[in-house]
């Protein structure tokens, strides 16, 4: 039988802390509750996976995280009400692995929550395969087979989208011009020409990854594009 795995759900509202407890529980895992940011840190250690929400009474879920990070990794994935590009990039700074913004659906929590435990598990156990996963949300690119999954679906990719991903995926808080996607995965100079060439395999990457209506790569306008 599989280990059952636990997953510590922190909010200071009562009732979301029910309805997250009866969505994950409903899936087997094993729950435990905080109701503040102190809470949070003092049972971390006994998780697989941190459900953190931002803003709480008192120490914020941003302080809970950096005090989580100084001698834990379990991944933390952020509830948070804003969906600002600062608030984000708050949060990852903290050491947050991901984020919901409320309210969310009943699937994409679960897709979020079983590729972060995935992930936190094949780094613990599996070091050696580790190395060639590349891990964001619920996508996994293996280098090795240079094959792509999203949401446990195996997504056929052209070389050059492939590339494209990668490249994209591996640094998620950065945002890159056409210009240096070109001559990055096309090692080529750029041309007038090559932006188009970039945005046609952009928008087939996001069809071929687009699920529920959620877009994977974002358009930064005026500087190019990241991962969202």
């Amino acid at each position: 039988m599989a280990e059952q795995q636990t997953i510590l759900v922190a909010d200071d509202e009562p009732e979301i802390r029910e309805v997250l407890r009866m969505m994950l529980s409903g899936e087997g895992y094993r729950i435990l509750e905080a109701s503040n940011a102190q809470e949070a840190v003092d049972q971390a250690d006994q998780a697989d996976l941190v459900v953190l929400d931002i803003l709480m009474p008192g120490e914020t879920g941003i302080w809970a995280c950096t005090k989580i990070r100084e001698n834990n990794n379990v991944p933390i994935l952020f509830l948070t009400a804003k969906s600002g590009e600062h608030d984000k990039v708050q949060g990852f700074s903290a050491g947050g692995d991901d984020y919901l913004v409320k309210p969310f659906s009943y699937m994409e929590l679960l897709s979020r929550v079983k590729a972060l435990i995935r992930r936190y598990k094949v780094y613990q156990g599996k070091e050696e395969k580790a190395e060639n996963l590349v891990f964001y949300r619920d996508i996994t690119i293996d280098r090795e087979l240079q094959s792509v999954q999203a949401g446990g679906e195996k997504i056929l990719l052209t070389e050059m989208e492939y590339q494209i991903l990668l490249l994209l995926i591996s640094n998620p808080r950065k945002v890159f011009s056409v210009k240096e996607i070109y001559e990055t995965v096309w090692k080529e100079a750029f041309l007038p020409n090559s932006g188009n060439t970039v945005m046609v395999h952009i928008r087939n990457i996001r069809r071929k990854l687009e699920r529920g209506g959620e877009s994977y790569i974002q358009n930064i306008w005026g500087r190019g594009y990241c991962v969202s």
